[in-house]
């Protein structure tokens, strides 16, 4: 179903999750909960944990999202990997967070779905890059130094996947990839699990172009990280974060004219100012959004950091508008 209605129509996928949380001026308190208040460590900041501790602000962010237009949600889980979650002392809670997270979108989702049938909404499955680069040292007098190895990312990547899939995404988005050799140990890590379960979900890829040199933060052009990534049978392909509408776009035409997949966008609310806020509007965004449509780069739109559900329903009105990009695409589903 999925891959017919993306030759159909552009589909939109959701917001940020860490603007709309912001929003709600949490305190310390509220990511401790009743579970975790004598554990010593700050948890403040885990945005990923509030999906245990306050599940009805992440329910209520979904539907926020759904209502404006999304037909995509993303999953509570950016940093959901033992590696990410080493900050908090929570790395033996990573399974459990992401199976939780999961069943939330997926509750939210359904609900939507059930009230309009003829608009499905889906979930995917957030898979960030974790906190440690598997080429770059982090060390400036050791060049050769790695914090982390392949086999440490795929092993936490698994232990990801299995929660999202266990807790029922629909899809697996592998998202904000400044390090393409984290990306590979997460797609490493999600075709064994589909060799282990025999199920197999749909796979979106998603990297980060930091600056106007127009490469991944590990050094890689727009076309290497596509080709470095190609031989994984891939949803969707595209670019997210770092950048605004307008400075993406180049780097949105090359994965249009260059994938075999369906390609997919979803830029930040223009560049952060002085304090790192995202002041570009909704209307702003959007109009910077419409050259993509135009020109018919995209078959997923969306919003990363700064947006919100205003920012999202004015890029759902627009997507109606607009035929998706065309590709030749079946999806290899067992």
């Amino acid at each position: 179903m999925l891959e017919q209605l993306l030759k159909q129509r552009i589909l939109v996928l959701d917001g940020a999750m860490g603007t709309m949380i912001q929003r709600y001026q949490l305190s310390e308190k509220d990511f401790r909960g009743d579970r975790f208040v004598n554990h010593s460590v700050l948890l403040k900041g885990n945005n990923d944990l509030l999906s245990i501790t306050r599940p009805d602000i992440i329910s209520s962010i979904h539907e926020q999202y759904l209502e404006a237009g999304a037909d995509i949600i993303e999953t509570n889980t950016f940093s959901s990997t033992r590696i990410a979650q080493a900050d908090y002392q929570l790395e033996s809670l990573a399974y459990e967070l992401n199976v939780v997270s999961a069943r939330l979108a997926k509750a939210a989702a359904d609900k939507f779905t059930a009230a309009s049938p003829s608009k499905p909404r889906f979930v995917a499955g957030a898979i960030g890059p974790t906190n440690k680069t598997a080429s770059i040292s982090p060390d400036v007098n050791n060049p050769g130094y790695r914090a982390i190895t392949f086999d440490e990312l795929a092993e936490a990547y698994y232990q990801q996947v299995k929660g999202l899939a266990d807790g029922g995404a629909d899809i697996l988005l592998v998202e904000t990839i400044f390090d393409t050799l984290n990306a590979k140990a997460a797609l490493f890590a999600i075709q064994q699990h589909e060799e282990d379960t025999g199920r197999k979900l749909p796979i979106m890829v998603s990297g980060t172009i930091t600056d106007a040199s127009g490469r991944t933060l590990s050094g890689q052009t727009t076309e290497a990280f596509l080709i470095s990534v190609s031989h994984v049978p891939l949803l969707s392909i595209g670019l997210n974060c770092a950048l605004g509408a307008a400075q993406l776009r180049p780097y949105l035409q090359v994965l249009a004219r260059e994938a075999r997949c369906f390609v997919s966008a979803y830029p930040n609310a223009g560049l952060p100012n002085a304090f790192g806020q995202y002041d570009q509007s909704p209307e702003e965004m959007a109009s910077q959004i419409e050259a993509y449509l135009k020109e018919g780069l995209v078959n997923i739109i969306g919003g990363c950091c700064g947006t919100t559900p205003e920012h999202i329903r004015r890029i759902a009105k627009l997507a109606e508008q607009y035929k998706p990009r065309s590709v030749e695409y079946e999806f290899d589903s067992p």
